[in-house]
This record gives structure tokens, sequence and C-alpha cells, in this order.
């Protein structure tokens, strides 16, 4: 047997940090690595102190059927991407790489299509992360050049994955 590639390898990290998610439509997991270590990592989860919606037993968007990617005022979750932003020094983060999981929490089928929210791309711009990778598959990821998404300004307005 091969032995695993270096994202893979952070990825199914990643996944691990995702079973700490509170979220009852889909969890996300995020890690920042810089020189091949890891500086930190987030998971979908209410702000410290606060009740999650595993805790509570429902979630307000799920309860009114809110489309993907709207309507954001009404989680009480922190983003994954934030999370492990917060939990940083930006010197840390600088042309670093995050890497990115999430899961259907009904179905543990990864999140299709997955990106990071507009607000989350500005998290992450302005951290100063060189690349994000997503998992699409257990093997299978994308690889996403920040600079991508400055230079196409209308990236930072649009959908998400939450």
């Amino acid at each position: 047997m091969g032995r695993i590639d270096k994202n893979n390898y952070y990825l199914d990290i990643c996944e691990t940090v995702l079973e700490r998610g509170t979220c009852l439509r889909r969890n996300f997991a995020a890690i920042i690595v810089k020189h091949d270590e890891i500086i930190s990592t987030g998971y979908t989860g209410a702000p410290r102190g606060r009740k999650n919606c595993c805790d509570l037993g429902y979630c307000r968007r799920e309860e009114l059927n809110v489309p993907r990617g709207t309507r954001y005022e009404l989680c009480r979750s922190v983003h994954a991407e934030q999370n492990a932003i917060i939990s940083a020094r930006r010197q840390d983060m600088l042309n670093a790489t995050m890497y990115l999981v999430g899961k259907e929490q009904k179905t543990g089928e990864y999140v299709h299509n997955a990106s990071p929210c507009t607000l989350c791309k500005r998290f992450i711009i302005n951290a100063g992360i060189e690349k994000i990778i997503i998992r699409d598959t257990k093997t299978n990821y994308r690889e996403i050049y920040i600079q991508e998404w400055i230079d196409n300004d209308d990236s930072l307005q649009g959908d998400s994955s939450y």
C-alpha cells in the first residue's frame, strides 16, 4: 500500500477536527498549515459560552428552510474558517495553506461543491493565507489560490457551503 500524499494527510486530520462540529445541518473543519506545521484548527460551533444547536436540539435555519448560503444572521455558529483564523497569529498565517472539509450532518456525505462563504473569504484574504485545499471526496480535492479571489472581486459576493 502506498504512502498517503501530504494534502490528503492534512485533509484527514481536518476530517477528524470536523467531528467536534456542533451544527445540525452541515459541519466543517479547517486547519491552517505553514511550513508543514499545523498553525491552528477550527470547526463549526457556537461562540464560547453559548449553547450549540446540537445542545438545543434544533437549527433555526433548518426550521425555516433557509437556503444554503443565505441568512447567516440566523445561524448560531462561527464558521470553521473563522475559528481557525482567530486562533492563529497573522504572521503565522501569511502564505499558509488552509485545508477545508465539510460533511452533511444527516447523510455524512461530503458537502457538494464546498466553498467558503463570502465573509470567510474576506477573513482568509485578510489573514494572508495563500491557498485553500478543499476535499470533494475521500481522495479528491480542489486547490484554490486566494489571489484568484482578489483578482476576481465578484467572487467575494455570492453563495456559500453553510
